[in-house]
């Protein structure tokens, strides 16, 4: 265990980990005795971690149920996207050249997903692009970015969790990925920036319509 961390702390890292790996789905209950027995942990600590991924917009109370895992609408996307901009867009715009390691790991990140593509694992390709996604955000270097941006990816997972067809939703962006990964590598930062923010207008529009009319995915 690292030093300074609780153990709810690190029980509510796992279960917002195991929600950006889509293992907790939306609308999933959260039953205090089971949760006790999947984590080794006490009622307690159980307790408080699902009160901290409350306050993460992660879970939600719903009455005669329980604490489930949140479902996101309309609005909620709508600001999620608000803020990829703000982050996303901005850690472009004020990067330095690319460096070896935070390539490295973009392309680590674009690997995982056609992997996972390849196979058709679509619920890990949603979750290896989030990844790319957190690289970019990453080349801020700021640590207070990078654990706030984690709980957006986590909100992201969730939303695409209720995609209906997640291979339908998932397919078109390693491509996108790719190039805008490239575009940092060959120092091309207001074409990367174009390409990201044409890449969340189209995920944001995609995500809208799904949850506006779900019968058509």
């Amino acid at each position: 265990m690292s030093t300074g961390l609780s153990l709810a702390d690190h029980i509510t890292l796992e279960m917002r980990t195991d929600i950006i790996g889509g293992r907790l789905l939306p609308g999933m209950a959260l039953i205090e005795s089971d949760l006790v027995t999947a984590y080794n942990a006490s009622r307690n600590t159980i307790r408080e971690a699902l009160h901290r991924l409350g306050q993460e917009g992660l879970t939600r109370y719903v009455r005669n149920k329980g604490v489930v895992v949140r479902r996101l609408g309309v609005d909620e996307v709508r600001d999620l996207f608000q803020v990829r901009r703000t982050l996303e867009l901005q850690a472009i715009a004020t990067s330095k050249p690319l460096r070896e390691y935070q390539s490295d790991r973009m392309l680590e990140a674009i690997e995982a997903t056609e992997l996972a593509r390849e196979r058709e694992d679509w619920r890990a390709v949603g979750t290896h692009s989030l990844c790319f996604h957190q690289h970019i955000v990453g080349l801020m270097r700021s640590p207070l970015f990078d654990e706030f941006f984690t709980n957006i990816v986590a909100q992201m997972r969730l939303v695409f969790s209720a995609a209906p067809d997640e291979e339908h939703f998932q397919a078109p962006w390693l491509e996108r990925d790719r190039q805008i990964h490239d575009l940092l590598a060959e120092g091309e930062k207001v074409a990367a920036q174009e390409a990201m923010s044409l890449y969340l207008d189209d995920s944001e529009q995609l995500l809208l319509d799904m949850l506006s009319h779900p019968s058509r995915h």
